[in-house]
């Protein structure tokens, strides 16, 4: 008996993990830079969560509207690609097919199997056909302005949790250290699962996401003790 064969691809997860990566790596980033800056310039606990509170919200909102429009103005040049390309196919169907079969022609098919794939394709969907060969749009890579913007906001709600518990949960006296190891630990983790998820190799993929989330910590910090520092003086 035969075994039914099944492949599992991971492009149709570009679109939402693209968005879902960005938004939880920007508020561990953001948040947990904005928080520690804010801690070493000798702001008081309550100061501090208030500034993690508030960068929370215009984060996600701001991640949200930025995704929305972003790729809503993708999809507006897909739709308009869409539509030229139904004038097209109207006016000059017999190019338009001649023109698709150049494309099979290209991709390795002979003349004449190329002519007739590209009539029977026509013959089915053929704004499908020219919209998924000749323009590069289909239903795995199409902008989902909605879906991103969701998948933003979550993310970047998601990625503001831990350094917003670390300060919670932890002493005035050891705040940035215990941030600092809170964000750390969760960018490794979401460093480690982008890549699995995508299909990259973990260590590379960790350590990308490691060192510039720490970099971008660490200035922030120093910035932050250099102007509490000369607020002080």
């Amino acid at each position: 008996m035969a075994t039914r064969h099944h492949e599992h691809h991971r492009s149709q997860r570009t679109g939402w993990l693209r968005a879902a990566v960005l938004g939880a790596n920007d508020g561990l980033v953001s948040v947990g830079s904005l928080v520690l800056g804010v801690a070493s310039a000798q702001a008081s606990h309550a100061s501090v969560l208030t500034a993690g509170i508030a960068a929370w919200i215009a984060g996600a909102l701001s991640m949200a509207a930025g995704e929305y429009v972003s790729v809503s103005s993708q999809a507006d040049t897909e739709r308009a690609d869409l539509e030229q390309e139904r004038g097209e196919l109207e006016r000059h169907p017999d190019h338009e097919r001649r023109e698709l079969a150049s494309i099979y022609v290209r991709r390795g098919l002979d003349a004449e199997l190329a002519d007739k794939v590209a009539g029977q394709l026509m013959a089915h969907d053929a704004l499908g056909a020219h919209a998924r060969d000749e323009i590069g749009i289909s239903d795995t890579v199409a902008a989902k302005p909605l879906q991103a913007a969701w998948a933003s906001a979550a993310a970047f709600t998601v990625g503001v949790v831990p350094p917003l518990l670390a300060i919670w949960l932890s002493p005035e006296q050891l705040l940035v250290p215990v941030v600092f190891a809170a964000c750390l630990v969760c960018l490794g983790v979401l460093g480690a699962m982008g890549a699995r998820t995508g299909g990259a190799p973990v260590l590379r993929g960790t350590m990308r996401v490691l060192f510039w989330g720490a970099l971008a910590m660490l200035v922030t910090t120093g910035v932050g003790a250099w102007l509490g520092t000369g607020t002080a003086g």
